[in-house]
């Protein structure tokens, strides 16, 4: 008699080897491992009983037909019950299909592998439904399936490994929303925590953290429109986004709950249609584990947190954005993931996703596993994971988190605390290569998609294409400009003649990358006040610096991102763990601040002067830029192609400033934008609306106009037609 040790202590690597149906010369021998059964019977596809099995061991069942054949069901019986099942270890060429091609295009990562739906067609013409599973974990001696249709027992459904390290099944009884894990045992047969599936669609939250199956093919969508629009140039194009955390946006008032991705499709759709934003920026929703991170700490990269509802309902948010023209960025976390049991940390026992080296592994500030970006699969995974959002959700973007501490390999370390690369110097080539890969597909794959990086560093050509030595993105946070900025208007305006260069310094550099201009969250937590709570002076000055900064940001080159509350001025700063303060809108200084982001997003978007030539030279020239004694700057925004020309000019002193002359071209000029007109909470100090230009030479041009800058205030100008 056969060892069968391995089969009913869950070790088996190989289980297509021990159980299922044998064709010999004689007929057919039957093998299955199923606890807790007490009789099981074969049964043909014509209905016919073939054999009735003999328990041999505790779960384990054999029998004998003359009748060759290859497909069946089990009635099974146990103590309770009598049920009819197909066997899984019937279709080996099914399970093995998953990783046949698995390794030619990250594509198939998602496509195959995971627990995928699939239909299967039996010899007498029959079909019937099954999940096809398949989990790389190369090192490890067993994977079962442990699920709710095997009562979480690691017996029933042992998984085969493949040379590649995958380990595949296919459950006829699994079906559309059942939860599930893999029980893994390392190479020395140690069980290690229940797994949930590394490409798994859809998580349970905590306590049980199982994964889900479901269909990505269920869900209608009705965003054809958008998603084939043509001459979608997002460099020329507006992009003001509004950045927000789900969880922390808005609660519903009768309850401790977070709003749904479907009540979210209403009420922060049309939010942001009133508001005039282009696109809606979401924190990480990969699954995580820990309110607390805000996402950025995930362990399901290709599933929706269902924190806020399933898969279907974060899809259908995404179609409600489209079908409103509002475009979805989402924060992408490939840097860095947590060590939570049931994630991928030593995930069969060994480092399989992140590198072993802890000098190269593990990540000081926010104490997590790195991934190691020089290995295949993990480079596959995460480049199919960039392309799976784009693909089964549609979305628009993808900014990209913490791209510096993936570029080199000292990030956050001391001397002794990191490995050099080859040359002996601290890029990470393997990263450095996975970023040009990412970037490549996503582009290639999805032409309307933008990529953004967050990179804090002076690292070159971030967002220039892989072909010119670049890193491949569209896009790139200006980090830089926001810390100067947000350190000048900090500053009493008495003392800002001391910091002018911090408010200048950023046009050095500001066509170096295709900018955005981020006000994010990371500026309003952690101690680091509100953006209305960085403004210095009495409460009227607070709100005029913010009005005047908010303007200058406008205006100033490069696509525009606001963390949720700088909007309506949130005086607390962010607290993930409640809700922005809504009741301030009760209150006219905060009603005139939104009025002013809602005028200001209206202006940006229609005249092309304000976003046309954000990322080119053309696009911009200093009037006054060194009139430090007065904290005054003067420039002008220009657009090549409609030849229309707007003047930005601001008075970062709580003083009127008389005699500012700009030069310009012959003709009458209007207001644009006042950031001090009353509408918006200012003092209404300047009530000249238009001005005509004189024949007196300034700024290289024949013709110029004097005016008065109102107190703490950003103009816009423009000449009438």
């Amino acid at each position: 008699m056969a060892d069968l040790t391995h089969l009913h202590t869950a070790n088996a690597s190989h289980p297509f080897t021990d159980l299922g149906a044998f064709v010999h010369a004689d007929g057919t021998f039957f093998r299955f491992c199923l606890p807790g059964a007490i009789a099981i019977d074969v049964i043909a596809l014509d209905g016919s009983v073939l054999t009735q099995c003999q328990q041999i061991a505790d779960g384990i069942f054999e029998g004998q037909s003359k009748l060759s054949v290859s497909q069946y069901s089990l009635n099974v019986t146990t103590q309770d019950t009598q049920y009819q099942v197909y066997d899984p270890y019937a279709f080996k060429e099914e399970a093995y299909h998953a990783v046949h091609f698995v390794d030619h295009l990250p594509q198939n990562v998602y496509e195959q592998l995971g627990a995928q739906p699939i239909t299967l067609t039996l010899d007498n013409g029959e079909q019937i439904s099954a999940v096809r599973f398949a989990v790389f974990a190369p090192n490890a001696q067993s994977v079962s399936v442990v699920a709710e249709f095997n009562l979480w027992n690691d017996l029933s459904h042992q998984m085969q490994k493949t040379d590649m390290g995958y380990w595949v099944l296919v459950i006829p009884q699994a079906s559309i929303g059942d939860k599930y894990k893999y029980a893994i045992k390392d190479q020395h047969g140690h069980s290690l925590p229940h797994k949930a599936d590394p490409v798994g669609f859809s998580a349970e939250q905590y306590p049980s953290h199982a994964s889900k199956v479901i269909d990505h093919n269920a869900f209608e969508w009705s965003d054809s429109a958008w998603m084939n629009r043509k001459n979608h140039d997002p460099y020329h194009q507006p992009m003001s986004i509004y950045e927000v955390q789900l969880a922390s946006w808005k609660r519903p008032h009768d309850s401790r709950r977070y709003l749904s991705y479907r009540e979210l499709a209403v009420d922060l759709v049309q939010y942001v249609v009133e508001m005039g934003y282009t696109h809606i920026e979401l924190m990480p929703i990969s699954e995580y584990p820990f309110d607390g991170s805000w996402g950025y700490q995930p362990v399901g990269l290709f599933a929706p947190t269902s924190r806020f509802g399933s898969v279907d309902d974060f899809k259908y948010f995404v179609n409600a954005c489209h079908q409103a023209n509002i475009g979805v960025i989402i924060d992408w976390v490939p840097a860095h993931f947590p060590e939570d049991g049931h994630g991928l940390a030593r995930f069969d026992g060994t480092c399989v996703y992140e590198y072993e080296d802890p000098r190269k592994g593990w990540h000081p500030d926010w104490n997590s596993c790195i991934y190691d970006f020089g290995k295949s699969e993990v480079r596959q995974f995460l480049v199919a994971n960039a392309l799976f959002w784009c693909d089964k959700f549609h979305i628009d973007g993808l900014r990209v988190d913490a791209v510096a501490s993936m570029l080199y390999l000292d990030y956050s370390r001391n001397d002794g605390e990191w490995i050099p690369n080859v040359d002996g110097g601290n890029h990470n080539y393997e990263a450095i290569s996975l970023l040009r890969w990412v970037n490549q597909a996503v582009y290639a794959a999805h032409p309307n998609v933008v990529t953004i990086a967050e990179e804090s560093t002076s690292f070159a050509r971030v967002s220039r294409p892989v072909d010119m030595d670049g890193l491949g993105f569209g896009f790139k946070w200006n980090m830089g400009w926001m810390h100067d900025s947000l350190h000048y208007i900090a500053k009493d305006p008495a003392y800002r003649r001391y910091h002018h260069n911090d408010i200048t310094f950023s046009m050095m550099y500001a066509f170096d990358e295709n900018f955005v201009l981020p006000i994010s969250h990371d500026e309003v937590v952690y101690g680091k006040g509100s953006l209305l709570g960085k403004m210095p002076g009495d409460e009227w000055q607070q709100a005029a610096n913010l009005r005047t900064y908010a303007a200058f940001m406008y205006g100033h080159p490069g696509k525009k991102l606001n963390f949720m509350g700088n909007e309506f001025a949130q005086f607390e700063e962010w607290d993930h763990d409640g809700e922005l303060d809504w009741g301030l809108l009760q209150h006219s200084k905060h009603q005139q601040v939104q009025h002013l982001y809602q005028t200001l997003n209206a202006l940006y978007k229609q005249y092309p002067a304000l976003h046309a030539c954000d990322h080119e030279h053309t696009g911009f020239s200093w009037l006054t830029y060194d009139d430090a004694e007065r904290s005054i700057l003067s420039f002008l925004r220009h657009d090549p192609h409609t030849q229309q020309t707007i003047y930005v000019l601001c008075n970062f002193t709580p003083m009127p400033v008389d005699q500012v002359r700009i030069g310009l071209e012959q003709g009458a000029y209007s207001v644009l934008l006042n950031t001090d007109d009353t509408e918006f909470g200012g003092s209404g100090y300047m009530q000249e609306r238009q001005l005509e230009a004189q024949n007196m030479p300034s700024h290289g041009k024949d013709y110029s106009i004097e005016l008065t800058l109102p107190p703490l205030s950003t103009m816009f100008w423009i000449k009438q037609d």
